[in-house]
């Protein structure tokens, strides 16, 4: 057996890298003048020099045929500089949903503007009282001749605001359905992560086209949802990493009582821990990609695991990046408070571990 990524993986992963370190980073106004944009400019040179945005699409509707793996290494990459764009919301979630319909009009009406990265297409799913759940939704759909009608509200759209295009899961008669909307005027939401962009809409007898079969979206959000946990993870492995490695460069210069903090055996151990524990958060996260991708029969059980154990580590990094800063990791204009909002954003983005935890003992039958 043998487990390592292809010479073109590596050479994916390097380009990206590349162009985020030159031209990345992540961006965050001025507290008293929030922004909910992203680097479009980046997104651009991300989605028509590598075709970031289009690996997950097949090759019939514009995209390279790649799988949730070159997804993820992507994911992982961005991660690295809290990058903030599309690629999670549009790239990987909606794309997903998207194929996952079986719907081929809707496949060649949106896989192509995803794939060129042109169009920024958003799943609107969670809801206030129902968080990304695949078996209840309060947003309801009525059929008015040739079109349906769309009642409800929904929250933490990824990308909203920049939406060329919207994706609803409403309830009808027959159950879960997803749809594809007109979009409505974004309503500004207030995200602890600012690298994040997130919106909320409103949907009053909106007009909208049923994608795939009615009363089939359960099946198409299960295969959302493990894409989405396992980009996530890659995601949060990233960041993790990196701001390991600033932690370790900084307490070898920050002193106290004459010495760098470094050397303190305390600190050591707690740098230790988190290594060990960034390791086996990226061998996890890349075995769930595996198994996803490739509609293993245990992917399921492995996104839950990469989800929410990958997740508590970046949260356990940052928490340390804070501590370890000092004074100065608690200013605006220094990155460590950055890690620590998308952190905990990206652990509560489609589920909290707890909830995944709670997923796993049921796919394992132990509750």
């Amino acid at each position: 057996m043998h487990f390592a990524f292809t010479e073109e993986q590596e050479d994916l992963r390097k380009a990206v890298r590349a162009l985020v370190d030159r031209d990345g980073g992540p961006h965050v106004p001025p507290p008293e003048a929030p922004d909910t944009g992203h680097n479009t400019a980046l997104w651009r040179r991300l989605s028509a020099e590598i075709g970031a945005a289009g690996l997950a699409v097949p090759e019939e509707h514009g995209g390279s045929g790649a799988s949730l793996v070159e997804s993820c290494l992507v994911a992982e990459e961005l991660g690295r500089r809290l990058v903030a764009g599309p690629f999670l919301g549009s790239a990987v979630v909606s794309a997903e949903a998207v194929l996952a319909s079986g719907d081929p009009f809707a496949c060649a009406r949106l896989l192509p503007g995803i794939a060129s990265g042109e169009r920024v297409v958003s799943l609107a799913w969670a809801e206030q009282r129902n968080w990304w759940s695949t078996s209840d939704c309060a947003t309801g759909a009525v059929r008015d001749g040739e079109i349906w009608l769309l009642t409800g509200e929904k929250s933490f759209v990824l990308d909203g605001a920049q939406a060329d295009a919207v994706l609803v899961v409403a309830t009808t008669g027959n159950g879960l359905s997803l749809f594809e909307a007109e979009v409505p005027a974004p309503i500004p939401a207030t995200a602890l992560d600012p690298t994040r962009p997130m919106a909320r809409f409103e949907f009053s007898d909106s007009p909208a086209r049923l994608m795939g079969d009615e009363g089939s979206a359960g099946q198409v959000l299960d295969r959302c949802l493990r894409a989405a946990a396992v980009a996530l993870a890659a995601e949060c492995v990233g960041a993790a990493d990196r701001w390991l490695g600033e932690i370790v460069d900084y307490v070898q210069v920050r002193e106290q009582f004459g010495r760098p903090i470094g050397s303190f055996q305390a600190v050591k151990h707690r740098l230790a821990d988190l290594y060990v524990a960034v390791e086996s958060a990226r061998s996890l996260s890349r075995a769930a990609s595996w198994a996803v991708a490739t509609r293993d029969e245990r992917g399921a059980e492995w996104a839950a695991m990469a989800k929410s154990f990958c997740c508590e580590t970046y949260q356990d990094v940052a928490a340390e990046g804070i501590q370890l800063h000092g004074g100065i990791g608690i200013t605006w204009e220094h990155e460590a408070h950055l890690h620590l909002k998308r952190a905990h954003g990206a652990a509560h983005l489609f589920g909290t571990p707890r909830r995944h935890r709670e997923l796993l003992e049921s796919l394992l039958s132990l509750r």
